[in-house]
């Protein structure tokens, strides 16, 4: 399934997240970001995950994003091609750390694809187009995960949306919990069933689900009621973290 996982990895934050991209022109402050992700792996432990950590990069800033440079698939690991300038340089670093977990490793050669774009179902991927992710990244990472036997498709991210998870998440196999500008794009309509993000809580639709697990942001009341009916749900406070565009997905890797 879908988030059924054995391993996960991910990398400490440096102190230099400071100069991290923040859409809102916001500096978190690194000894608490220390302890939202210390206790972002601690759940992700208790979710039935080994987590393999990687030594923070000061050289890069948004490297405690992990998901963003790299993506996995069965015992696989394809190296992305991060579409902000300032983290294309990670892609290289983690080409190297992967060969040590990973039984093959694939490198992108073209365009610009950014894990956070990328949402599997499954052996089925989608896509999503958008300012960190081109057509032609997009199109090459289609032909690889073909290659390695997954289904491809590709979307288009609302704009606004810095990534295509960031307003829309997986719940299991068949729901995905998203927010209303994404819901009215009818892309899931056909295929899945979908959850709405209750109104002013959009935030919480990058939630992660692990194992049996529903890993969903501190804060969302409504988003804790709805979704406490039906799975079992673990709390995680990353408002600093937050400061600097993150999601609970793209701060790991899973297989």
């Amino acid at each position: 399934m879908s988030y059924n996982f054995k391993n996960t990895l991910v990398r400490k934050p440096g102190k230099s997240i400071s100069k991290a991209i923040s859409s809102m022109s916001l500096v978190p402050e690194y000894e608490i970001v220390i302890k939202e992700h210390e206790n972002y792996i601690e759940t992700l432990k208790d979710s039935g995950v080994n987590v393999i950590s990687l030594a923070p990069l000061e050289d890069f800033p948004d490297s405690i994003f992990v998901e963003d440079p790299a993506l996995t698939f069965l015992d696989f690991c394809i190296i992305l091609r991060p579409g902000a300038k300032s983290r294309f340089g990670e892609r290289k670093v983690f080409e190297s750390e992967a060969k040590e977990h990973f039984e093959k490793v694939f490198a992108l050669e073209k365009g610009t694809v950014e894990g956070g774009d990328v949402l599997r179902i499954n052996d089925h991927f989608i896509i999503g187009l958008s300012d960190r992710t081109n057509k032609y990244g997009a199109e090459e990472l289609a032909n690889k995960l073909i290659y390695l036997g997954a289904t491809v498709e590709i979307s288009k991210t609302p704009e606004g949306i810095l990534h295509f998870k960031s307003e829309c998440s997986l719940l299991d196999d068949e729901t995905i919990f998203l927010t209303r500008r994404m819901s009215e794009t009818k892309f899931f309509s056909k295929n899945y069933r979908t959850v709405e993000v209750p109104s002013g809580e959009e935030i919480a639709a990058n939630s992660l689900r692990v194992n049996e697990n529903l890993i969903i942001p501190m804060g969302f009341y409504e988003t804790q009621e709805l979704l406490s009916k039906n799975y079992k749900i673990k709390l995680l406070d990353v408002n600093e973290i937050s400061k600097v565009d993150a999601g609970l997905s793209c701060m790991s890797i899973r297989w």
